[in-house]
């Protein structure tokens, strides 16, 4: 997109007030043009054709059909940047399984409008950058998941941010159940980040949960960092835990808590060559100085490639810092951390 050119938006929402709310605050930043507003999905369609907007805004619950439908029915014809906006609910994970880029909770009370509109800026933006219609192909692996016991020492860990939602799904879903402890960052806001791990662990065969102070990183069991807390993984008694850090007004890591360097920084220095550590999609530099040092300590490294990432910026840094050792698709990620396991399961 040139970059000279204003982002043209529509705002897709029931509410007339918050559908103004949302205009004035877009209208107020130099970048972005609010081209079009939407009471339902069926106006929001003809403004589409209409306006021709680069991203759209888009309520969950909205009359005649809901967010969700409409993105079903419109990604496979009109592949359009969306951020979703909704209230604390499971179902934006719904929204971004249809195509929607990113979600931004919906403010609570008008004292935080002001933030909120910020962080929809920010989306929005970033949206404007995101590729559309990447579709995983079937791929098949000649792995022998016996082989992940003789690695249960070993660690994962993965951090994503814009499009990492659906990104991580698609590795965790090809865990077995005996994949070697897991540990995950995704840039995500506080309480989303628990319905996000309860919708996994209902789709996978590992054991998903948000992190809590203390846990144990063990084979089978997948650990997300909470929203609003740094997630560092600490060694105890010959046995590897996480501890947990709030957020406060001057410990954000890149503008984000939590932060994907400050986990993968902390594994450099408690578990090194024992880990595997893999950058996804997402916006920005988070998590590129956090995998070169795992890199320089002796763990594997992995960074999703430019073809199937949403964004291509975290990789992107990694990778032209020297911290990624390989590059693959989206598909074949899995594949490649099961064979690091296999060539690096002798090395405990």
């Amino acid at each position: 997109m040139d970059r000279k050119k204003k982002i043209k938006v529509l705002i897709a929402d029931d509410s007339s007030v918050f559908r103004e709310v949302l205009r004035r605050n877009l209208s107020n930043d130099s970048g972005l043009e609010v081209v079009a507003v939407a009471s339902n999905p069926f106006e929001a369609r003809d403004r589409i054709v209409e306006f021709r907007p680069d991203v759209m805004t888009l309520d969950v619950e909205m009359p005649r059909m809901n967010g969700i439908d409409f993105l079903k029915k419109l990604m496979p014809q009109y592949p359009l940047p969306t951020v979703v906006i909704s209230s604390v609910t499971d179902r934006v994970f719904d929204a971004l399984a249809a195509g929607a880029v990113d979600f931004v909770g919906k403010p609570k009370s008008s004292q935080n409008v002001e933030a909120f509109a910020k962080e929809v800026i920010v989306k929005i933006k970033i949206a404007s950058t995101a590729k559309i219609g990447y579709h995983k192909r079937a791929e098949k692996f000649g792995i022998n998941h016996d082989d992940f016991e003789k690695a249960k020492r070993k660690i994962i860990a993965i951090g994503a941010s814009t499009g990492g939602t659906k990104a991580i799904q698609t590795v965790l879903q090809s865990f077995p159940a005996n994949m070697p402890g897991t540990v995950i960052v995704q840039h995500m806001p506080p309480v989303f980040t628990k319905l996000y791990s309860e919708r996994l662990n209902n789709l996978c065969r590992v054991e998903v949960k948000e992190a809590e102070d203390g846990d144990e990183i063990i084979p089978g069991k997948v650990l997300i960092a909470p929203g609003g807390y740094h997630l560092r993984a600490v060694q105890r008694k010959g046995s590897y835990r996480i501890e947990m850090e709030e957020q406060n007004d001057s410990n954000k890591v890149n503008v984000h808590c939590p932060s994907v360097d400050v986990m993968f920084e902390s594994l450099a220095k408690v578990a090194g060559n024992r880990t595997i550590g893999v950058i996804l999609t997402g916006m920005g530099n988070d998590g590129a100085a956090g995998l070169l040092s795992l890199r320089k300590s002796g763990a594997r490294t992995v960074g999703q490639d430019e073809k199937s990432c949403v964004v291509y910026g975290m990789p992107k840094v990694a990778y032209e810092l020297g911290a990624v050792e390989r590059q693959e698709s989206l598909d074949n990620i899995y594949g490649t951390i099961a064979s690091l396991l296999k060539e690096t399961k002798g090395r405990e």
